[in-house]
This record gives C-alpha cells, sequence and structure tokens, in this order.
C-alpha cells in the first residue's frame, strides 16, 4: 500500500533512538507534505553529519574543518578533567558554566557492569595523557556519570583504574535525583552539582 521509498524511510529512521515506526511514518508523511524544500534541507543536514569526526583526545565530535572545541580552548584548566558518558552529559555541563576543565566521553554505559574494550581504551589514553603532565598527575578527575545503578557501579570501576592519575577523584553531588540523568538535568541543579561535588 505504501510507495516503497516511504517504507524505506520508515525502516531507516524507525532505529534512531526514541523515534520507531509510529513516529518514522508520521515524519515521512510530514516531509512528502511539507514538500520538496523541506525534504532538501533535510538531505543536506544529513549529508553534512558525514563531516563529523570524533576526537582522538577527549572522545567528543567536532567539525573536520575546525579543531575539537573542547581540546583546542586555550584557557581551560588541564589539571581537572571531567569524565561523562556521553557527548550531551558534556553539552549539560558546559551550559552551566561552572566548569572549564577538559573532558573524556566514556562512551554508553554497559549494563553487564563491566568496562568494555572501548571504555578501557579511552580511559588508557587518558592515562598516557596524564603521565606527560608535571609529575605524572593532575590536580582533580571528576566522575559526572549519571548517578543510576549502572552509573555508580561504573564510577567505582573507574575511579580505581584513575587513582594514580590523581590525588583528588570526586563525583557530582547528589543534586542529580538518584536515578536521573545529566542530559536531562536543568543547568543549576548541575551547577550546584558540580560545585558540591565530593
Amino acid at each position: 500500500m505504501l510507495p516503497e521509498s516511504i517504507k524505506n524511510f520508515i525502516e531507516s529512521f524507525s532505529k534512531l533512538p526514541s523515534v520507531g515506526p509510529r513516529l518514522a511514518t508520521r515524519l515521512s508523511f510530514y516531509l512528502v507534505n511539507s514538500g520538496n524544500n523541506e525534504i532538501e534541507n533535510l538531505e543536506k543536514s544529513l549529508a553534512n553529519l558525514k563531516r563529523i569526526k570524533t576526537c582522538q583526545q577527549c572522545f567528543f565530535i567536532y567539525d573536520e574543518t575546525r579543531a575539537c572545541p573542547v581540546c583546542s580552548g586555550k584557557n581551560r584548566n588541564k589539571q581537572i578533567i571531567a569524565i561523562v558518558e556521553k557527548e550531551t552529559d558534556l553539552i549539560s555541563l558546559e551550559k552551566t558554566g561552572k566548569f572549564n576543565g577538559q573532558y573524556l566521553v566514556l562512551g554508553g554505559l554497559a549494563k553487564s557492569g563491566e568496562l568494555d574494550p572501548q571504555k578501557r581504551l579511552r580511559l588508557k589514553s587518558l592515562g598516557e595523557r596524564i603521565k606527560k603532565e608535571p609529575g605524572g598527575q593532575i590536580q582533580e578527575i571528576i566522575i559526572a556519570l549519571s548517578p543510576t545503578t549502572f552509573g555508580d557501579f561504573t564510577s567505582e570501576l573507574v575511579k580505581q583504574e584513575l587513582k594514580p592519575f590523581a590525588p583528588k577523584i570526586s563525583r557530582l553531588a547528589k543534586g542529580v535525583p538518584t536515578g536521573g540523568e545529566i542530559e536531562f538535568a536543568d543547568e543549576q541543579t548541575l551547577a550546584s552539582a558540580l560545585e558540591k561535588r565530593i
């Protein structure tokens, strides 16, 4: 009943987080009814995503025509590093205006309660990065993972891995509710959690 192009669109877009087949169907009809300009704009936006690269130092994303905005910032404090789960957590912390250190994006938390090989490699690269600092240590590592069961467990594993690299390893204060996600916390709550970290 549906044209093949609509079926393909639904199949592709329903794989996206929080979309699913019903929303993908609604989006396809919205775009068809919006006309060719809207579809062409979407095509350009999707094509431009091909220019996005992942920084090999902090693992945040950046446009290939520029340097990583996090690592290239001249006023950033290299002595404090926040470890976040995902890029949206980094963006949320940046919006508070209370943190001027550097970051490491760890990647999605595993429900197995283990650090998968990708996370171990990222933590290892962080350790190598810190070893290049005077004394082979930095002032503080902030483990800024969401206070969920998996976040708490992973935080302990990360703390053990990074103990040799900083005299102070802290976590965000519990202004972020237990079970909550950093990405969805408001800026004031996150700012308070940063300032009162333990």
